[in-house]
């Protein structure tokens, strides 16, 4: 994302400190969720000193001794960070070099077993996909970089999961069909893409992130995964996903970022490609 602070889960998207900059930061939307947030942590009040120092000095650690702390910290940012008035929080580099943020100033979580990801809009036929029928379906495992428009990059991730394709060709897309547009139980964060954008086999529905489930603040258990553009295009939680005759501009497009989000071809920026 742009400079915006918001405070996200360690990777896609723009995070929040509530200060809404025209490169992508917003105020909290938490309080409107979707019925399918089922439970979702951090929108109390502030943390105290002592807590926040506390975190402070463990991601110190994590800098000093590498990342046999990262687990613990990526814990302790899930609860502290969306309550963080201070946006310190943000300067960790939590989780192997992700940031976080969040665009509710929250972490949403969903059992795996509850999961059910529709496939809906203009198809065939629509259904939906617990966690054990995605795992069934043939998997593919990429890596490439991960690049965040703030500037920041994680190199050689590895993500596991369902090319999307292969669930846009089981629902049959109807010819009218040119675009897909994705929802987040989060109840704030959608994104869309192009129909031919989503068939690449570079863009996946993730359900893991470096050899284990992509974790709540990661964005799971099942987010989407665009690995040919910036983060914010890699939604996170994801719940819905519906064809749609026309691009819908999602969450951060409506606040000033490129509906295209190439790496080194968008948002005026020039980085290496992923």
């Amino acid at each position: 994302m742009g400079p915006a602070v918001r405070w996200e889960a360690q990777d896609g998207g723009v995070g929040s400190d509530h200060r809404d900059q025209p490169e992508g930061a917003d105020r909290s939307e938490g309080a409107d969720r979707s019925e399918g947030a089922d439970r979702s942590e951090g929108a109390g009040a502030p943390v105290g000193r002592r807590v926040l120092l506390g975190v402070l000095a463990l991601g110190g650690l994590t800098l000093a001794f590498g990342r046999t702390l990262s687990d613990a910290e990526q814990a302790a940012l899930a609860v502290v960070g969306p309550r963080d008035p201070t946006g310190l929080t943000q300067l960790i580099p939590a989780g192997a070099g992700f940031r976080f943020y969040s665009v509710t100033a929250s972490i949403p979580r969903r059992a795996p077993a509850d999961v059910r990801i529709a496939v809906a809009g203009l198809v065939r036929r629509p259904r939906t996909w617990s966690m054990a029928e995605l795992a069934a379906l043939p998997q593919a495992r990429l890596v490439r970089d991960f690049q965040c428009v703030t500037g920041w990059r994680v190199p050689a991730v590895t993500w596991s999961g369902v090319a999307l394709p292969d669930l846009l060709a089981a629902a049959e897309p109807h010819p009218e069909a040119t675009a897909v547009r994705f929802s987040s139980y989060d109840g704030s964060y959608s994104e869309s893409l192009t129909l031919e954008q989503a068939r690449r086999r570079d863009v996946l529905v993730a359900t893991g992130l470096q050899g284990k489930p992509v974790s709540a603040a990661h964005g799971g258990p099942v987010r989407l995964a665009v690995l040919p553009m910036y983060g914010y295009k890699s939604l996170k939680w994801l719940d819905r996903i519906e064809l749609t005759r026309d691009v819908e501009p999602g969450y951060w497009e409506h606040r000033g970022y490129d509906v295209d989000g190439w790496v080194g071809r968008s948002n005026g920026r020039s980085d290496e490609p992923t």
